[in-house]
């Protein structure tokens, strides 16, 4: 099929179905996808990543590409510890033992946060445990944790397993908000289970599945409001979307750094709590919680950190942190608005050509179109989304599939092209048209 073969004209702004794609003056052609290229002010930060040859990866919303920066810093510290050995903790380019706190404030910005409300440390679940360990204090006539049905499987875990250690019924203390479509959870239902009963809020910033981004101050607003304290995971919104937590009075939070901040697979996560939260006690105390001026005094009395670092665990390990910190290089060089001004470019550049291209064979957009209610990836249904996630891959495009019908696709505003986006639409259009998925067997892969 020839590469010019799209329709020529644009529509206006309006998809086939009559909806408002509120992305005027996109246009359908190759050549307008190489021209955004051309012009793109974010484009030179491509060259600073390394990306599978010969593919187009649009899976950075669940592991994202190594950046240069991460390489090198990760090589220095190895070289540090060849060189330094023990001394490394404190002699090292950047010394290793306060560098989680120091990671911290530099990523602290991203959340809209204080520089102390910041810390790298632990994994994403383990950092919610600990936090939902601290601030859920079941008591007479508020004993429950309200989440969302579309929550992330780990968070729901963590947080039955903590109504569980409290000798109570995940079943009967742990309400999850229903959606409506299947896709998208809408504030004013979560509003509405904000009971007198409930003791705790934890909720995602963007909802993994759809991409659905909530509305986090609205949110926060009411549950404090109504008397409860209120957390959110940001893994698939943390290096994507700009956020105020500090201002908007969030209690907590917890993210990944291994999607858009691309500190590397299994990568040491990341945790805030506001400040006003200092002083209290963590209720998983570890020695790297410590106050960093006593922390080898090995004292059997925990004295913990002032800020969030006293949040933390165990030692973390250096040569992610090394990782993380490289890659945040990138990050803040571009700017975290830039960022997001190219993401919501390029979701909604996705969103169009598959209203042109796509909606024919049976796809559908399940990513909310206002720019301010989503993240930074696109989910498209299909019947048979685990076929067509497998010829995509085979023909050198990098998805990922979410049961039962969803496949996601992430135009990360760091490295992918508008000419890519052009392609894996493409692709998916031969595929279906072709029937050439129909061939492929419908189970789903280990990792998905």
């Amino acid at each position: 099929m020839p590469e010019h073969d799209e329709e020529p004209a644009h529509d206006g702004g309006w998809s086939r179905q009559g909806r408002p794609t509120r992305d005027v003056g996109y246009e359908p052609s190759l050549a307008y996808a190489r021209e955004r290229d051309r012009h793109d002010p974010l484009r030179q930060f491509r060259r600073r990543f390394t990306l599978p040859r010969g593919r187009i990866y649009m899976d950075g919303n669940s592991l994202g590409a190594p950046p240069h920066e991460a390489v090198r810093e990760v090589h220095r510290a190895l070289r540090d510890w060849q060189r330094l050995g023990i001394d490394g903790w404190m002699s090292a380019a950047e010394p290793w033992f306060g560098w989680a706190e120091q990671i911290g404030r530099r990523q602290a910005p991203l959340a809209g946060a204080e520089p102390d409300e910041v810390v790298v440390t632990g994994g994403t679940t383990i950092n919610l445990h600990q936090l939902v360990a601290t601030f859920y204090r079941p008591r007479a006539g508020r004993t429950k944790i309200l989440t969302d049905a579309l929550n992330f499987p780990s968070d729901r875990y963590a947080l039955e397993a903590q109504i569980a250690l409290r000798g109570l019924d995940p079943r009967e203390h742990l309400i999850a908000v229903a959606s409506e479509d299947g896709h998208t959870i809408a504030e004013a239902a979560l509003e509405r289970a904000m009971t007198a009963d409930v003791a705790l809020v934890v909720l995602p910033s963007v909802l993994y599945r759809s991409g659905q981004l909530l509305d986090m101050q609205r949110l926060t607003r009411t549950a404090h409001e109504r008397g409860i304290e209120i957390g959110f995971d940001l893994s698939h919104s943390a290096g994507c979307v700009p956020h105020a937590l500090h201002a908007w009075d969030v209690d907590f939070a917890f993210w990944c750094n291994y999607k858009y901040l691309n500190a590397g697979p299994g990568s040491l996560a990341s945790l805030f709590v506001h400040r006003r939260h200092f002083g209290r006690r963590p209720a998983l105390a570890g020695w790297w919680g410590s106050d960093k001026a006593r922390q080898f005094d090995m004292a059997s009395e925990f004295t913990p950190a002032a800020g969030a670092g006293a949040w933390q665990i165990g030692t973390p390990g250096i040569l992610s942190l090394a990782a993380a910190s490289g890659a945040l290089d990138v990050t803040l060089d571009a700017g975290i608005e830039r960022i997001r001004n190219r993401s919501l470019a390029l979701t909604s550049y996705l969103m169009f050509l598959t209203d042109r291209q796509l909606t024919p064979y049976e796809f559908q957009v399940a990513t909310p179109r206002e720019p301010e209610r989503r993240g930074g990836h696109v989910a498209l249904t299909h019947p048979a989304a685990v076929q067509i996630c497998k010829a995509l891959k085979a023909r050198g495009v990098v998805p990922d599939f979410r049961p039962p019908n969803v496949i996601r696709l992430a135009p990360v505003a760091l490295y992918t092209t508008w000419e890519e986006i052009w392609r894996s639409v493409r692709h998916l259009r031969q595929i279906v048209a072709s029937g050439e998925h129909r061939q492929l067997d419908a189970t789903p892969q280990v990792v998905a």
